[in-house]
């Protein structure tokens, strides 16, 4: 075979592979945002015909769960929020890094994935915050709720504005994160017991997807990517070590 021709095939193969795995990917991430839409449906009716969301742990069997994982009511606690995936995850410090103790299904999360940018875009945020006591609020319409503390020094220094976006009970968000209410009931034991014991804050890390390698690939052409970049290092340092890193805020980035 002429070496001109054969190099003109080869170059033809390669232009294939690279076009045939950019459209599966973007197949991959059309069915995944499907899916996210899918999640919060079927989730809205079960919670309205009053059947618990699938993967909720027995709330009634709170102290038991604490007992066979060798936690107790009072140590420090970390949480993560997933949106694509719609999970809440709680983990406890033991030994000097975080462990994980449960994960909760989200019941209800409004907009899109991606920051929240100004008031009323009814947008749940992503980003890194942390909660103290004076955020809790035991008399929230939704049961309880806690603020998660948007904006934070990296919302502001992007003007993004927004408030009272919360962790709550029910199943209905405007920007805010609806766990039910046997869920945040749950959660609210655990996290103000962890304040009665002398935690001055828990950080609240929220994130778009678990942010993988693969799951970033899937979305080189986002324009939030860059923002996804920059919280997947924090995301990384915690998955290495098992403890939050320190952040701060640096020239409109997380650092």
């Amino acid at each position: 075979m002429n070496v001109r021709i054969k190099r003109g095939l080869i170059l033809a193969l390669v232009i294939v592979a690279i076009v045939t795995t950019a459209l599966w990917d973007r197949v991959r991430l059309a069915i995944e945002e499907r899916s996210v839409t899918s999640i919060k449906a079927q989730r809205l009716v079960r919670y309205e015909l009053g059947l618990p969301l699938p993967g909720t742990p027995d709330t009634d069997r709170l102290d038991a769960r604490l007992a066979e994982q060798g936690f107790g009511l009072g140590s420090p606690v970390f949480i993560r929020i997933f949106k694509a995936e719609s999970e809440l995850e709680i983990w406890f410090r033991r030994e000097g890094r975080f462990h994980l103790f449960a994960t909760y299904p989200i019941c209800r999360w409004s907009g899109q994935l991606g920051p929240k940018l100004q008031q009323g875009d009814r947008q749940s945020p992503e980003g890194f915050y942390s909660v103290t006591r004076e955020q809790l609020n035991p008399n929230s319409r939704w049961h309880r709720s806690f603020n998660i503390g948007f904006p934070n020094a990296l919302d502001r220094a992007h003007k993004r504005t927004g408030t009272f976006l919360m962790v709550h009970g029910g199943c209905s968000s405007v920007g805010c994160y609806a766990m039910t209410d046997p869920v945040i009931a749950e959660i609210w034991r655990l996290v103000t017991a962890a304040l009665d014991n002398g935690q001055p804050r828990f950080d609240v890390h929220i994130f778009p997807f678990r942010l993988t390698p693969a799951n970033m690939a899937l979305r080189t052409g986002s324009p939030w990517l860059p923002f996804w970049l920059n919280l997947q290092t924090g995301y990384e340092h915690f998955e290495a070590d098992g403890v939050p890193p320190k952040v701060s805020v640096c020239n409109g980035v997380y650092a």
